[in-house]
């Protein structure tokens, strides 16, 4: 699931998972993050879920998936587009 909050013209994603789904540690990478799986890990947020915190440029496109244990990659169903290797935010 992707959250948005527009703050001065930015725009605060929050990348949301299910807390165990997959097991094991994932982060969100992405153009954003040169690809970095250090950079954003998804931390439980108490509720059954985990999120990271990503603010980008208000009305930009970004390239992004999911980095899970065992370099499993994965989309994000609910992003804005899929472009036949990634997923696609629009803020």
């Amino acid at each position: 699931m992707l959250e948005r909050k527009q703050v001065k013209g930015r725009t605060q994603v929050t990348f949301v998972l299910p807390e165990n789904d997959p097991a094991g540690p994932v982060s969100v990478v992405g153009d954003f993050n040169h690809w970095n799986p250090a950079a954003h890990p998804l931390t439980p947020c108490g509720d059954g879920t985990r999120a990271a915190h990503v603010s980008l440029p208000a009305h930009s496109s970004h390239s992004f998936r999911y980095l899970a244990a065992g370099d499993y990659w994965f989309d994000d169903e609910q992003a804005d587009h899929h472009d036949g290797t990634n997923s696609r935010i629009h803020t």
